[in-house]
Protein backbone atom coordinates (compact mmCIF):
# COMPACT_ATOMS: atom_id res chain seq x y z
CA UNK A 1 0.00 0.00 0.00
CA UNK A 2 1.32 3.75 -0.96
CA UNK A 3 1.92 6.11 1.75
CA UNK A 4 -1.64 7.35 2.91
CA UNK A 5 -1.62 11.08 3.83
CA UNK A 6 -4.89 12.09 3.13
CA UNK A 7 -7.82 10.16 4.23
CA UNK A 8 -11.90 11.32 4.15
CA UNK A 9 -14.63 10.36 6.71
CA UNK A 10 -18.14 9.93 5.42
CA UNK A 11 -20.44 11.07 8.39
CA UNK A 12 -20.13 12.55 11.63
CA UNK A 13 -22.31 10.28 13.59
CA UNK A 14 -21.26 7.60 16.55
CA UNK A 15 -18.60 6.06 13.89
CA UNK A 16 -17.50 8.98 12.42
CA UNK A 17 -17.12 11.03 15.42
CA UNK A 18 -14.87 7.81 16.57
CA UNK A 19 -13.05 7.71 13.17
CA UNK A 20 -11.77 11.09 13.40
CA UNK A 21 -10.23 10.12 17.11
CA UNK A 22 -8.45 6.94 15.90
CA UNK A 23 -6.88 9.03 13.02
CA UNK A 24 -5.72 11.87 14.93
CA UNK A 25 -4.24 9.99 17.29
CA UNK A 26 -1.60 8.55 14.68
CA UNK A 27 -0.50 11.34 14.23
CA UNK A 28 0.70 10.01 10.76
CA UNK A 29 -1.91 12.10 8.19
CA UNK A 30 -1.42 15.07 6.53
CA UNK A 31 -5.21 15.51 5.86
CA UNK A 32 -8.23 14.11 7.64
CA UNK A 33 -11.60 15.70 6.16
CA UNK A 34 -15.15 14.56 7.40
CA UNK A 35 -18.39 15.37 5.79
CA UNK A 36 -21.74 15.60 7.32
CA UNK A 37 -25.14 16.07 5.36
CA UNK A 38 -26.83 17.35 8.64
CA UNK A 39 -25.74 20.66 10.44
CA UNK A 40 -24.14 18.86 13.38
CA UNK A 41 -22.96 15.91 14.74
CA UNK A 42 -24.85 13.35 15.85
CA UNK A 43 -25.86 10.37 13.11
CA UNK A 44 -29.11 9.06 13.52
CA UNK A 45 -29.46 10.56 17.29
CA UNK A 46 -29.93 14.15 15.72
CA UNK A 47 -33.74 15.23 15.97
CA UNK A 48 -35.74 16.94 13.35
CA UNK A 49 -37.54 20.01 13.73
CA UNK A 50 -39.74 19.61 10.73
CA UNK A 51 -41.96 16.58 9.62
CA UNK A 52 -40.69 13.98 7.52
CA UNK A 53 -41.80 14.47 3.96
CA UNK A 54 -44.67 11.98 2.82
CA UNK A 55 -43.83 8.52 1.46
CA UNK A 56 -43.68 7.89 -2.04
CA UNK A 57 -41.75 5.34 -4.09
CA UNK A 58 -43.37 2.72 -2.93
CA UNK A 59 -42.33 0.08 -5.62
CA UNK A 60 -38.66 1.65 -4.88
CA UNK A 61 -38.60 1.25 -1.30
CA UNK A 62 -39.95 -2.31 -1.48
CA UNK A 63 -37.37 -3.17 -4.24
CA UNK A 64 -34.39 -1.13 -1.71
CA UNK A 65 -33.62 0.82 -4.85
CA UNK A 66 -34.36 4.30 -3.62
CA UNK A 67 -32.13 6.82 -2.72
CA UNK A 68 -30.60 7.10 -6.15
CA UNK A 69 -27.38 8.79 -7.34
CA UNK A 70 -27.63 12.72 -8.34
CA UNK A 71 -26.15 13.09 -12.10
CA UNK A 72 -22.84 14.76 -11.18
CA UNK A 73 -22.59 18.41 -13.39
CA UNK A 74 -20.21 17.74 -15.97
CA UNK A 75 -17.75 20.39 -15.16
CA UNK A 76 -16.55 21.42 -11.54
CA UNK A 77 -17.00 23.64 -9.38
CA UNK A 78 -20.27 23.84 -10.45
CA UNK A 79 -23.74 26.16 -8.74
CA UNK A 80 -26.88 24.92 -9.60
CA UNK A 81 -30.24 24.83 -8.39
CA UNK A 82 -30.73 23.38 -5.14
CA UNK A 83 -31.49 19.64 -5.63
CA UNK A 84 -35.24 18.62 -4.57
CA UNK A 85 -35.22 14.89 -4.67
CA UNK A 86 -35.82 12.92 -1.82
CA UNK A 87 -32.51 12.02 0.40
CA UNK A 88 -33.84 10.21 3.61
CA UNK A 89 -31.39 12.13 6.09
CA UNK A 90 -34.49 12.66 8.48
CA UNK A 91 -33.60 10.78 11.32
CA UNK A 92 -36.09 8.80 13.46
CA UNK A 93 -35.92 10.27 17.34
CA UNK A 94 -39.24 11.30 19.14
CA UNK A 95 -39.08 13.89 21.47
CA UNK A 96 -39.25 11.06 24.62
CA UNK A 97 -36.87 8.56 22.89
CA UNK A 98 -34.33 7.14 24.95
CA UNK A 99 -31.65 4.53 24.38
CA UNK A 100 -32.90 0.54 24.64
CA UNK A 101 -29.12 -0.32 25.92
CA UNK A 102 -27.23 -0.21 28.55
CA UNK A 103 -25.27 3.04 28.53
CA UNK A 104 -22.24 1.10 29.94
CA UNK A 105 -22.69 -1.33 26.89
CA UNK A 106 -22.72 1.56 24.11
CA UNK A 107 -19.99 3.76 25.20
CA UNK A 108 -16.50 3.82 23.88
CA UNK A 109 -13.85 2.37 26.46
CA UNK A 110 -12.01 5.51 27.46
CA UNK A 111 -15.19 8.24 26.90
CA UNK A 112 -18.20 7.72 29.14
CA UNK A 113 -21.87 8.41 28.63
CA UNK A 114 -23.03 10.90 31.14
CA UNK A 115 -25.03 9.85 33.87
CA UNK A 116 -28.41 11.45 32.76
CA UNK A 117 -31.59 9.57 33.47
CA UNK A 118 -34.85 11.23 32.80
CA UNK A 119 -37.81 11.04 35.29
CA UNK A 120 -39.90 8.63 33.16
CA UNK A 121 -36.96 6.43 32.94
CA UNK A 122 -36.51 6.34 36.73
CA UNK A 123 -40.15 5.90 37.53
CA UNK A 124 -40.14 2.91 35.27
CA UNK A 125 -36.64 1.57 35.61
CA UNK A 126 -35.90 2.88 39.08
CA UNK A 127 -33.34 5.23 40.51
CA UNK A 128 -30.00 3.63 39.11
CA UNK A 129 -31.67 3.49 35.30
CA UNK A 130 -29.16 2.29 32.51
CA UNK A 131 -30.90 4.06 30.02
CA UNK A 132 -29.97 7.77 28.41
CA UNK A 133 -32.19 10.34 26.88
CA UNK A 134 -31.33 10.86 23.00
CA UNK A 135 -29.89 14.19 24.17
CA UNK A 136 -27.23 12.64 26.10
CA UNK A 137 -26.50 10.48 22.97
CA UNK A 138 -26.45 13.24 20.51
CA UNK A 139 -24.35 15.74 23.09
CA UNK A 140 -21.99 12.40 23.98
CA UNK A 141 -21.12 12.52 19.92
CA UNK A 142 -20.88 15.71 19.21
CA UNK A 143 -18.34 16.02 22.21
CA UNK A 144 -15.90 13.55 20.80
CA UNK A 145 -16.01 15.60 17.40
CA UNK A 146 -15.31 18.76 19.38
CA UNK A 147 -12.59 18.08 21.39
CA UNK A 148 -8.90 18.71 20.40
CA UNK A 149 -10.13 20.98 17.48
CA UNK A 150 -11.91 17.99 15.35
CA UNK A 151 -14.82 20.19 14.81
CA UNK A 152 -12.16 21.73 12.01
CA UNK A 153 -12.18 18.67 9.99
CA UNK A 154 -15.93 18.59 9.73
CA UNK A 155 -17.72 19.97 6.70
CA UNK A 156 -21.22 19.95 7.65
CA UNK A 157 -24.76 20.53 5.31
CA UNK A 158 -21.93 18.99 3.01
CA UNK A 159 -23.46 15.63 0.84
CA UNK A 160 -20.68 13.38 -0.73
CA UNK A 161 -22.29 12.62 -3.87
CA UNK A 162 -19.85 10.64 -5.91
CA UNK A 163 -16.43 8.46 -4.99
CA UNK A 164 -14.16 6.85 -7.34
CA UNK A 165 -10.91 6.03 -7.81
CA UNK A 166 -8.69 7.84 -10.87
CA UNK A 167 -5.31 7.74 -11.41
CA UNK A 168 -4.11 6.03 -7.77
CA UNK A 169 -6.51 8.70 -6.09
CA UNK A 170 -10.10 8.73 -4.41
CA UNK A 171 -11.90 11.77 -6.34
CA UNK A 172 -14.65 13.03 -4.16
CA UNK A 173 -17.73 14.77 -5.40
CA UNK A 174 -19.55 16.73 -2.79
CA UNK A 175 -22.41 18.94 -2.38
CA UNK A 176 -23.32 22.05 -0.40
CA UNK A 177 -26.58 22.58 0.06
CA UNK A 178 -27.57 26.31 -0.14
CA UNK A 179 -31.23 28.06 0.23
CA UNK A 180 -31.91 28.10 -3.08
CA UNK A 181 -28.14 27.15 -4.62
CA UNK A 182 -26.05 23.95 -3.87
CA UNK A 183 -22.29 24.78 -4.21
CA UNK A 184 -20.68 21.36 -6.25
CA UNK A 185 -16.79 20.84 -6.17
CA UNK A 186 -14.68 17.74 -5.87
CA UNK A 187 -11.40 16.88 -3.77
CA UNK A 188 -8.84 14.27 -3.72
CA UNK A 189 -7.67 11.61 -1.15
CA UNK A 190 -5.57 8.53 -0.53
CA UNK A 191 -7.83 6.62 1.35
CA UNK A 192 -11.72 6.64 2.10
CA UNK A 193 -13.61 5.69 5.12
CA UNK A 194 -17.70 5.13 4.48
CA UNK A 195 -19.08 6.04 8.26
CA UNK A 196 -22.49 7.23 7.05
CA UNK A 197 -24.79 4.37 9.17
CA UNK A 198 -27.43 2.20 7.44
CA UNK A 199 -30.99 3.12 9.03
CA UNK A 200 -31.79 6.23 6.30
CA UNK A 201 -33.96 4.60 3.86
CA UNK A 202 -36.30 3.06 5.04
CA UNK A 203 -37.71 -0.52 3.70
CA UNK A 204 -41.77 -0.72 3.15
CA UNK A 205 -42.70 -3.89 1.60
CA UNK A 206 -44.85 -4.39 -1.31
CA UNK A 207 -48.37 -4.72 -0.73
CA UNK A 208 -51.18 -4.69 -3.28
CA UNK A 209 -52.95 -1.18 -2.88
CA UNK A 210 -50.30 0.19 -0.51
CA UNK A 211 -49.61 3.53 -2.97
CA UNK A 212 -53.01 4.24 -4.04
CA UNK A 213 -53.85 4.02 -0.36
CA UNK A 214 -51.71 6.98 0.45
CA UNK A 215 -52.54 8.14 -2.44
CA UNK A 216 -55.76 8.84 -1.39
CA UNK A 217 -55.51 9.70 1.99
CA UNK A 218 -51.48 11.63 2.43
CA UNK A 219 -49.98 10.48 5.07
CA UNK A 220 -51.86 7.38 6.33
CA UNK A 221 -48.81 5.60 5.52
CA UNK A 222 -45.67 5.95 7.29
CA UNK A 223 -42.09 4.24 8.58
CA UNK A 224 -41.25 4.08 12.25
CA UNK A 225 -38.44 6.63 11.33
CA UNK A 226 -41.40 9.35 11.13
CA UNK A 227 -43.05 8.71 14.42
CA UNK A 228 -42.65 11.37 16.58
CA UNK A 229 -44.47 10.51 19.18
CA UNK A 230 -48.50 8.94 20.41
CA UNK A 231 -50.34 12.16 20.78
CA UNK A 232 -50.74 12.51 16.55
CA UNK A 233 -52.71 8.93 16.74
CA UNK A 234 -54.92 9.97 19.47
CA UNK A 235 -58.88 8.16 18.49
CA UNK A 236 -57.26 6.91 15.52
CA UNK A 237 -57.33 3.15 14.29
CA UNK A 238 -54.08 2.25 13.57
CA UNK A 239 -52.01 -0.75 12.41
CA UNK A 240 -47.98 -1.21 13.30
CA UNK A 241 -46.68 -3.65 11.18
CA UNK A 242 -43.54 -5.38 12.11
CA UNK A 243 -42.05 -7.39 15.32
CA UNK A 244 -39.09 -6.13 16.13
CA UNK A 245 -38.01 -3.14 19.00
CA UNK A 246 -39.50 -0.22 16.67
CA UNK A 247 -42.85 -1.90 16.47
CA UNK A 248 -43.35 -3.24 20.04
CA UNK A 249 -41.91 0.18 21.23
CA UNK A 250 -44.62 2.06 19.19
CA UNK A 251 -47.34 -0.51 19.70
CA UNK A 252 -47.45 -0.26 23.15
CA UNK A 253 -46.73 3.90 23.28
CA UNK A 254 -50.24 4.14 21.36
CA UNK A 255 -52.32 1.40 23.92
CA UNK A 256 -55.03 3.97 25.17
CA UNK A 257 -54.43 6.19 22.82
CA UNK A 258 -55.06 5.27 19.76
CA UNK A 259 -58.54 3.06 19.00
CA UNK A 260 -58.23 -0.14 21.48
CA UNK A 261 -57.05 -2.53 20.65
CA UNK A 262 -53.53 -1.72 18.95
CA UNK A 263 -53.59 -3.86 15.52
CA UNK A 264 -49.96 -5.47 15.19
CA UNK A 265 -48.89 -7.31 12.65
CA UNK A 266 -46.40 -9.64 13.98
CA UNK A 267 -48.04 -13.05 13.58
CA UNK A 268 -45.86 -15.49 11.41
CA UNK A 269 -42.68 -13.19 11.71
CA UNK A 270 -39.47 -13.89 13.49
CA UNK A 271 -39.27 -11.35 16.84
CA UNK A 272 -36.07 -9.78 18.00
CA UNK A 273 -33.29 -11.80 19.09
CA UNK A 274 -32.49 -9.75 22.18
CA UNK A 275 -36.17 -8.57 23.05
CA UNK A 276 -38.58 -11.29 22.04
CA UNK A 277 -42.10 -11.05 21.61
CA UNK A 278 -42.92 -9.75 25.18
CA UNK A 279 -44.41 -6.09 24.20
CA UNK A 280 -46.63 -8.23 21.81
CA UNK A 281 -48.14 -9.85 24.28
CA UNK A 282 -49.86 -7.25 26.12
CA UNK A 283 -54.20 -7.07 26.22
CA UNK A 284 -54.28 -3.92 24.44
CA UNK A 285 -52.88 -5.44 21.27
CA UNK A 286 -53.88 -7.58 18.67
CA UNK A 287 -51.30 -9.40 16.75
CA UNK A 288 -52.59 -10.01 13.05
CA UNK A 289 -50.15 -12.06 9.89
CA UNK A 290 -49.11 -10.16 7.17
CA UNK A 291 -51.65 -7.63 5.19
CA UNK A 292 -52.24 -8.94 1.71
CA UNK A 293 -53.49 -5.73 0.05
CA UNK A 294 -55.29 -2.84 0.99
CA UNK A 295 -58.25 -1.44 -0.73
CA UNK A 296 -59.25 2.60 -1.04
CA UNK A 297 -61.31 2.35 -3.86
CA UNK A 298 -64.98 3.96 -3.67
CA UNK A 299 -63.89 5.87 -0.37
CA UNK A 300 -62.65 2.70 1.40
CA UNK A 301 -60.16 2.50 3.72
CA UNK A 302 -60.00 -1.40 4.65
CA UNK A 303 -56.46 -3.44 5.04
CA UNK A 304 -56.76 -6.88 4.27
CA UNK A 305 -54.84 -9.57 5.73
CA UNK A 306 -53.47 -12.64 4.40
CA UNK A 307 -55.97 -15.07 6.80
CA UNK A 308 -58.54 -13.67 5.33
CA UNK A 309 -59.49 -11.37 7.76
CA UNK A 310 -60.00 -7.33 7.25
CA UNK A 311 -60.00 -4.13 9.13
CA UNK A 312 -62.04 -1.02 7.79
CA UNK A 313 -61.88 2.73 8.51
CA UNK A 314 -57.88 2.15 9.24
CA UNK A 315 -56.24 5.71 9.88
CA UNK A 316 -52.57 4.93 9.80
CA UNK A 317 -50.27 2.10 8.77
CA UNK A 318 -46.82 2.45 10.81
CA UNK A 319 -44.66 0.29 8.80
CA UNK A 320 -41.29 -0.37 11.62
CA UNK A 321 -39.97 -2.69 9.33
CA UNK A 322 -36.47 -1.65 9.33
CA UNK A 323 -34.22 0.08 6.59
CA UNK A 324 -32.15 -0.51 3.40
CA UNK A 325 -28.62 -0.26 2.81
CA UNK A 326 -27.76 3.03 0.34
CA UNK A 327 -24.46 3.61 -0.78
CA UNK A 328 -25.64 5.91 -3.81
CA UNK A 329 -21.72 7.38 -3.84
CA UNK A 330 -20.57 4.25 -4.36
CA UNK A 331 -22.72 3.13 -7.36
CA UNK A 332 -19.63 0.61 -8.37
CA UNK A 333 -19.95 -1.29 -4.91
CA UNK A 334 -23.24 -3.14 -4.94
CA UNK A 335 -25.59 -4.02 -1.61
CA UNK A 336 -26.34 -7.76 -2.22
CA UNK A 337 -29.07 -8.80 0.62
CA UNK A 338 -29.19 -5.55 2.07
CA UNK A 339 -25.20 -6.49 3.20
CA UNK A 340 -22.27 -5.03 1.35
CA UNK A 341 -20.30 -7.54 0.70
CA UNK A 342 -16.81 -8.69 -0.23
CA UNK A 343 -15.90 -6.62 2.73
CA UNK A 344 -12.93 -8.20 5.40
CA UNK A 345 -14.05 -8.10 9.11
CA UNK A 346 -16.78 -5.60 7.68
CA UNK A 347 -13.98 -3.08 7.47
CA UNK A 348 -11.86 -2.89 4.36
CA UNK A 349 -13.22 -3.69 0.77
CA UNK A 350 -11.27 -6.80 -0.89
CA UNK A 351 -10.86 -4.93 -4.07
CA UNK A 352 -8.94 -2.04 -2.50
CA UNK A 353 -8.01 -2.13 1.59
CA UNK A 354 -8.23 2.46 1.31
CA UNK A 355 -11.37 1.88 0.79
CA UNK A 356 -12.96 1.12 4.30
CA UNK A 357 -15.80 0.81 6.89
CA UNK A 358 -16.86 1.74 9.88
CA UNK A 359 -20.18 0.49 11.36
CA UNK A 360 -21.23 -2.01 8.33
CA UNK A 361 -22.39 -4.72 11.16
CA UNK A 362 -25.90 -5.65 12.48
CA UNK A 363 -26.82 -4.16 16.20
CA UNK A 364 -24.54 -5.24 19.32
CA UNK A 365 -22.30 -3.15 21.53
CA UNK A 366 -22.24 -0.54 18.45
CA UNK A 367 -20.17 1.91 19.42
CA UNK A 368 -17.30 -0.18 20.86
CA UNK A 369 -17.78 -2.37 17.65
CA UNK A 370 -17.16 1.36 16.03
CA UNK A 371 -13.97 1.76 18.10
CA UNK A 372 -12.63 -1.11 17.22
CA UNK A 373 -13.16 -1.01 13.91
CA UNK A 374 -11.64 2.87 13.34
CA UNK A 375 -8.09 1.70 15.26
CA UNK A 376 -7.26 -0.89 13.01
CA UNK A 377 -8.46 1.06 10.05
CA UNK A 378 -6.15 3.70 11.17
CA UNK A 379 -3.52 1.31 12.29
CA UNK A 380 -3.56 -0.17 8.57
CA UNK A 381 -3.95 3.74 6.83
CA UNK A 382 -0.94 4.51 9.16
CA UNK A 383 1.31 1.63 8.01
CA UNK A 384 1.45 0.08 11.60
CA UNK A 385 -0.48 -2.99 10.98
CA UNK A 386 -0.96 -5.39 7.71
CA UNK A 387 -3.96 -7.30 6.40
CA UNK A 388 -3.83 -10.76 6.09
CA UNK A 389 -3.54 -11.96 2.18
CA UNK A 390 -6.35 -11.54 -0.23
CA UNK A 391 -6.66 -14.89 -0.02
CA UNK A 392 -7.79 -15.27 3.57
CA UNK A 393 -9.72 -12.33 3.31
CA UNK A 394 -11.80 -13.95 0.74
CA UNK A 395 -11.93 -17.63 2.75
CA UNK A 396 -13.16 -15.12 5.96
CA UNK A 397 -15.78 -14.46 3.98
CA UNK A 398 -16.85 -17.55 2.34
CA UNK A 399 -16.58 -19.12 5.96
CA UNK A 400 -19.04 -16.69 7.56
CA UNK A 401 -21.26 -17.44 4.52
CA UNK A 402 -21.17 -21.03 5.32
CA UNK A 403 -21.72 -20.05 8.88
CA UNK A 404 -24.01 -17.11 8.91
CA UNK A 405 -25.69 -16.89 5.63
CA UNK A 406 -25.54 -14.39 2.56
CA UNK A 407 -28.14 -11.88 4.19
CA UNK A 408 -28.33 -9.77 7.68
CA UNK A 409 -27.23 -12.07 9.74
CA UNK A 410 -23.90 -11.97 8.25
CA UNK A 411 -23.57 -8.73 9.73
CA UNK A 412 -24.03 -9.16 13.20
CA UNK A 413 -21.60 -10.24 15.43
CA UNK A 414 -23.86 -11.79 18.51
CA UNK A 415 -22.97 -14.13 20.26
CA UNK A 416 -19.95 -14.30 19.14
CA UNK A 417 -18.32 -10.54 20.25
CA UNK A 418 -15.38 -11.56 22.49
CA UNK A 419 -13.68 -13.35 19.07
CA UNK A 420 -14.23 -10.90 17.13
CA UNK A 421 -13.11 -7.53 19.40
CA UNK A 422 -10.21 -9.37 19.93
CA UNK A 423 -9.41 -10.76 16.12
CA UNK A 424 -9.88 -6.68 15.49
CA UNK A 425 -7.38 -6.11 18.29
CA UNK A 426 -4.68 -8.68 17.46
CA UNK A 427 -4.37 -6.95 14.38
CA UNK A 428 -4.05 -3.74 15.02
CA UNK A 429 -2.01 -4.21 17.54
CA UNK A 430 -0.79 -3.19 21.20
CA UNK A 431 0.76 0.15 21.26
CA UNK A 432 2.67 1.17 23.54
CA UNK A 433 2.42 4.01 25.69
CA UNK A 434 5.40 6.06 23.74
CA UNK A 435 3.97 4.97 20.51
CA UNK A 436 0.86 7.27 18.95
CA UNK A 437 -2.80 5.59 18.02
CA UNK A 438 -5.77 5.14 20.38
CA UNK A 439 -5.47 2.26 23.02
CA UNK A 440 -7.74 -1.10 22.62
CA UNK A 441 -8.04 -2.65 25.92
CA UNK A 442 -8.82 -6.72 26.24
CA UNK A 443 -12.35 -7.47 25.62
CA UNK A 444 -14.74 -7.27 28.81
CA UNK A 445 -17.15 -9.72 29.48
CA UNK A 446 -19.12 -7.39 31.75
CA UNK A 447 -19.79 -5.51 28.80
CA UNK A 448 -22.17 -8.58 27.16
CA UNK A 449 -23.61 -8.80 30.38
CA UNK A 450 -24.65 -5.46 31.24
CA UNK A 451 -25.64 -5.27 26.92
CA UNK A 452 -27.83 -8.34 27.74
CA UNK A 453 -29.27 -7.15 31.19
CA UNK A 454 -30.76 -4.01 29.37
CA UNK A 455 -32.61 -6.25 27.39
CA UNK A 456 -34.29 -8.15 30.32
CA UNK A 457 -35.37 -4.88 32.08
CA UNK A 458 -37.17 -3.61 29.19
CA UNK A 459 -38.67 -7.39 29.02
CA UNK A 460 -39.75 -7.01 32.77
CA UNK A 461 -41.44 -3.69 31.72
CA UNK A 462 -43.32 -4.76 28.96
CA UNK A 463 -44.61 -7.88 31.22
CA UNK A 464 -45.32 -5.59 34.28
CA UNK A 465 -47.33 -3.32 31.43
CA UNK A 466 -49.27 -6.99 30.19
CA UNK A 467 -50.72 -7.78 34.05
CA UNK A 468 -50.88 -3.91 34.30
CA UNK A 469 -53.83 -4.09 30.87
CA UNK A 470 -57.00 -6.16 31.21
CA UNK A 471 -60.21 -6.45 28.67
CA UNK A 472 -64.00 -5.81 29.62
CA UNK A 473 -66.55 -7.38 26.98
CA UNK A 474 -69.95 -5.19 26.72
CA UNK A 475 -72.49 -6.57 24.59
CA UNK A 476 -70.06 -8.74 22.74
CA UNK A 477 -67.96 -5.79 21.63
CA UNK A 478 -64.75 -6.32 23.11
CA UNK A 479 -62.47 -3.36 24.53
CA UNK A 480 -59.51 -2.89 25.96
CA UNK A 481 -58.67 -0.80 29.08
CA UNK A 482 -55.02 -0.44 30.25
CA UNK A 483 -54.21 0.85 33.78
CA UNK A 484 -50.72 2.27 33.24
CA UNK A 485 -47.84 2.31 35.42
CA UNK A 486 -46.28 4.84 36.82
CA UNK A 487 -43.65 6.70 33.97
CA UNK A 488 -45.50 4.56 31.20
CA UNK A 489 -47.88 7.80 29.94
CA UNK A 490 -45.39 10.78 32.05
CA UNK A 491 -46.68 13.86 31.29
CA UNK A 492 -43.37 15.04 30.86
CA UNK A 493 -42.50 13.32 27.56
CA UNK A 494 -44.05 15.55 25.41
CA UNK A 495 -41.83 18.94 26.82
CA UNK A 496 -38.49 16.43 26.69
CA UNK A 497 -37.26 18.21 23.38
Amino acid sequence: MAKIRRVVIIGAGPAGAIAVDALAQENAFDLIRVFERREKSGGCWLFDQHEHPPLSEFSELAKRTADKPLEVPETLPAQLTRQSQQRYAETSVYPYLETNVDSSAMEFSVEKIPVEQSERSISIHGKDTPFRPWQTVQRYIEDLVNRNGYQDFVEYNTTVERVTKKNKEWEVILRKQGEKTDTWWKEHFDAVVVANGHYSVPYIPEIEGLAEFEESYPRSVEHSKAFRGREKYRNKRVIVVGASVSGADIATDLIGVAQAPINAVVTGHRANAYFGDAAFQNPGIRKLPSISRVDSRNGNRTVHFQDGTFIDNVDKIIFSTGYSWSLPFLPQVPVRNNRVPDLYLHIFHQSDPTLTFVGAVAAGLTFKVFEWQSVLVARVLAGRAKLPSLEEQQQWEIDRIAKKGDSVPFTALFPDFEDYFETVRRLAGDSSQAQPGRKLPRFRKEWVKSFMDGHQKRIRMWQRWNKAGYTETDGGNSSVVLTRPPGYNSPHEKSRL
